[in-house]
């Protein structure tokens, strides 16, 4: 089977296209052919070094949606989807023809979902969920944050925000299409250039910060989302881009009575990934939530291409397809 791996940390350039043996099942685990597998921030940072935990050589990428095709026979034929922190780091990942994963893992793919839309979900709502839910445990009728609200995990947890009743504050950088589903669901769609970002939003918002502000743009705004948290407000941290050291008011920060709260999907396997995604499926069958907006679909021999996207910050997600052929066959979805 075709895989893409590398041998040693550095640019995407160490990416090559390789031969493995086909994998086959064993008591414990199953064979998925993957049909879709969309590249990650988090796997060009692996790919890059920055991840300790991972052992080379390595085939990358955590998200995926396919069809079992070895292991337990009432899951033959049937279409999976999955993603997990260990899968990509210190197992082989997704950017392969197929992928051996634990039968506790398997969880089927929404029917309403086509194979590319379900293998870039994945660590875009585990975060939000991990994050909005089960961290902070935002609750109805509370006002949210978001902060990177058009990227791939800003977009999960305004729906994720939106279902359970809270009030969103949509913060970008750039204004979103009035046709978007994101200024659709949005309540207050906020500039994060705005110097008087805080203020703006309280008068929104009668006068009160947020209960919860969901970072997921990273250190650089780290300090405004503290800003906006009202009285025994939440912050969630789940990335650093850039910078990996922040400062903070801690007199302001303790009479607030504020909350921070950090999210590393990468301590969460395969199996206890599955378990949040057979929550979430019946909430995609249903379309309450809606798979992230899909940049490129390319083949696996245009791997570097995609990783050298997603590292420039290409909007939308980036998928790779293994059953497509040729070198840079990609296909504008945006």
């Amino acid at each position: 089977m075709q895989v893409i791996q590398f041998k040693q940390f550095g640019d995407p350039s160490q990416l090559e296209l390789a031969e493995r043996p086909h994998p086959k099942a064993d008591g414990e685990n199953a064979i998925v052919r993957v049909e879709a597998a969309s590249v990650n921030p988090s796997d060009v940072k692996n790919v890059a070094g920055r991840m300790s935990q991972t052992t080379l050589p390595r085939v990358p990428g955590r998200d995926f949606s396919g069809v079992v095709v070895d292991g337990p026979s009432d899951w033959l034929g049937h279409e999976v989807w999955g993603t997990g922190g260990d899968v990509g780091f210190t197992r082989d990942g997704t950017h392969a023809e197929y992928i051996v994963v634990p039968r506790s893992s398997l969880v089927r793919k929404p029917a309403k979902l086509s194979h590319e839309e379900a293998g870039a979900v994945g660590v875009t709502f585990i975060t939000a969920w991990r994050g909005l839910i089960e961290y902070a445990a935002l609750g109805k009728d509370e006002t949210v944050a978001v902060i990177g609200a058009t990227g791939g995990v800003g977009s999960a947890a305004v729906q994720l925000a939106k279902r359970i009743g809270a009030r969103v504050f949509a913060i970008n950088r750039s204004r979103p299409s009035a046709d978007s589903r994101l200024a659709r669901l949005a309540d207050v769609l906020l500039d994060s250039g705005d110097p008087n970002l805080a203020s703006t939003l309280r008068s929104f918002n009668n006068g009160n910060g947020a209960d919860v502000v969901f970072n997921a743009a990273g250190g650089s705004m780290f300090g405004v989302g503290l800003g906006l948290l009202a009285h025994r407000g939440r912050q969630v941290e789940i990335t650093s881009p850039a910078e990996r050291r922040v400062s903070l008011d801690l007199v302001d920060f303790y009479h607030n009575e504020s909350q921070l709260i950090g999210v590393d999907t990468l301590k969460m396997d395969l199996r206890s990934a599955a378990r949040i995604l057979e929550t979430l499926t019946p909430f995609f069958e249903e379309g309450s939530y809606h798979a992230p907006v899909i940049a490129k679909t390319m083949p696996l021999s245009d791997a570097r291409h995609a990783y050298e996207l997603v590292g420039g910050g290409e909007r939308g997600r980036v998928v790779l397809k293994p059953s497509l052929r040729g070198s840079h066959s990609e296909r504008n979805r945006a």
